[in-house]
């Protein structure tokens, strides 16, 4: 019996070589190709678009997982809640830090309720004061009243972190105003000393927050070995990201808490343990750090002081709107505890949120694209609209411009549109806009230069049933994993 010949439609064929193509030409190119079909959350659903050619540079998997967290919780503690300080000079006794209730599952419930996936704990400010029996000073826990001097704040922390699942992360400042050793060579010794003992006693870290204070040598005389820091991270803890100074996450340049409209984490190389893909570019996002109160450290003097929740709201269109993440600074009281003022602000903030963000009109309503990548559904513009990371648009390659048109099934106020690139394949869309087809024509919304993981879009409520986000110019073939609308009554 003669059998039937398969036939496999020449598109088909295409997808496939290309597939196959992709694959062996990555397979040595960087730990970050994902060869398989890499995802940007494991817990998002099982649908996934298949791998592109990567627009380098990209972020490394801990920077993706990183980005897509996009709040973290700062948390500044030590000698400075009990001297009324901000910043203390070295000099105040140790037996003054007592917190008398401290519980550091308490901050981790709260972090953990509020959506925080990061926490970070400063273990030592510039006074020089370490929140763990450090062996290589005495101006430590080991010398304060607390647990009669056998407590460690750090390793309750710690434990606390990887109870409730959050991300174990500290900040260390590496001026140091009451060790003697400070200014001269022998000082970079003490201070990898200290960053090894945190690195080692302390289970998995997720981000490691340095600066460059250096506030008693005002001429900038000071030399931090940052090569010897930063090297000693990666062999001890070789997925901890290293922030505000480092080489995987920038300062955003205030404590605003506001990041430039115009963000690109794509940045030329500054540090030798960037790995820059043959070029001078490196990935590097920005981290916008803020406190919820006047100052970093517990005042009670503040407590009628507290940022509002509409300005945290502003706050977090402003840093996460704009292609950053938020560190959000919620310091404990002289008990050791989270004030209840300061708790509800961070409910009420983040009720605000979940308000404004709980009902997309766009998703899994219809949308045609002016382009799609091989015409296949895994890369079609309906997986802006499924509300799942994973998936994404993108054009065939060489096609830099694009336009997308979002229809509803009836009219609605809209004043909020998210967007979001599919960044594990690099930060490419350099230029944009959005329109809303009000009174039979289309009219700009808004123009903008980066979109990045994340562009949250603030503007007058307009009555519509369609939205248009038009690509101007790409680096590379444009990508969308996200486009979303809302409607928020009361800004």
């Amino acid at each position: 019996m003669r059998r039937k010949q398969l036939v496999v439609p020449k598109k088909l064929w295409i997808f496939f070589v290309y597939i196959l193509v992709f694959t062996f030409s990555t397979i040595n190119c960087s730990d970050n190709i994902i060869n398989s079909y890499p995802t940007d959350n494991q817990n998002s659903p099982t649908a996934i678009s298949p791998p592109i050619e990567p627009y380098y540079p990209i972020p490394s998997p801990s920077q993706l997982k990183w980005e897509n967290s996009k709040i973290a919780m700062f948390i500044h503690f030590g000698i400075n809640t009990f001297t009324n300080k901000e910043w203390g000079d070295g000099t105040d006794d140790p037996k003054l830090f007592n917190p008398t209730h401290l519980d550091a599952e308490q901050w981790l419930n709260v972090a953990k309720e509020i959506g925080f996936k990061y926490v970070i704990l400063t273990v030592k400010h510039h006074d020089g004061f370490c929140l763990w029996p450090s062996k290589y000073t005495s101006y430590s826990v080991a010398s304060s009243l607390y647990k009669n001097g056998n407590g460690d704040v750090v390793k309750e922390f710690s434990k606390a972190c990887h109870k409730y699942g959050l991300r174990f992360s500290f900040y260390l400042s590496p001026w140091d105003r009451h060790e003697p050793t400070y200014g001269t060579n022998k000082y970079n010794q003490f201070f990898q000393n200290q960053l090894i003992e945190l690195l080692t006693n302390y289970g998995k870290v997720g981000e490691i927050w340095f600066d460059e204070a250096n506030g008693d040598d005002p001429n900038g005389n000071i030399q931090y070995n940052w090569d010897l820091f930063f090297s000693t991270i990666r062999n001890l803890q070789p997925s901890a990201l290293i922030a505000s100074y480092g080489p995987d996450i920038r300062w955003a340049g205030n404590e605003k808490g506001v990041a430039p409209d115009t963000n690109w984490c794509i940045q030329p190389k500054r540090f030798s343990l960037q790995p820059s893909y043959n070029s001078s570019r490196v990935w590097s996002p920005t981290e916008c750090d803020v406190s919820i109160r006047p100052g970093w450290f517990y005042h009670k003097s503040e407590d009628s002081e507290l940022k509002s929740p509409d300005s945290l709201v502003s706050i977090y269109f402003a840093s996460v709107g704009r292609n950053s993440n938020l560190l959000l600074n919620v310091p404990p009281n002289k008990e050791g505890l989270i004030s209840d003022i300061d708790i509800q602000t961070l409910k009420t903030w983040k009720n605000k949120l979940d308000i404004i963000f709980s009902h997309d009109l766009f998703l899994n309503q219809n949308i045609k694209s002016s382009n799609i990548r091989f015409n296949f559904k895994d890369y079609s513009p309906e997986n802006c609209l499924d509300g799942n990371i994973n998936t994404f648009w993108v054009t065939d390659k060489g096609i830099d411009t694009a336009q997308l048109v979002i229809s509803l099934s009836e009219k609605r106020n809209i004043n909020i549109i998210k967007l979001e690139e599919a960044i594990r394949y690099g930060q490419r869309i350099k230029s944009f806009a959005v329109y809303g087809f009000v009174n039979n024509s289309w009219v700009r919304i808004y123009q903008g230069v980066t979109i990045g993981r994340t562009r949250l879009i603030k503007f007058n409520t307009i009555y519509t049933d369609k939205i248009k986000v038009q690509i101007k110019d790409s680096y590379a073939s444009p990508t969308l994993r996200t486009i979303s609308g809302y409607y928020y009554a009361n800004f």
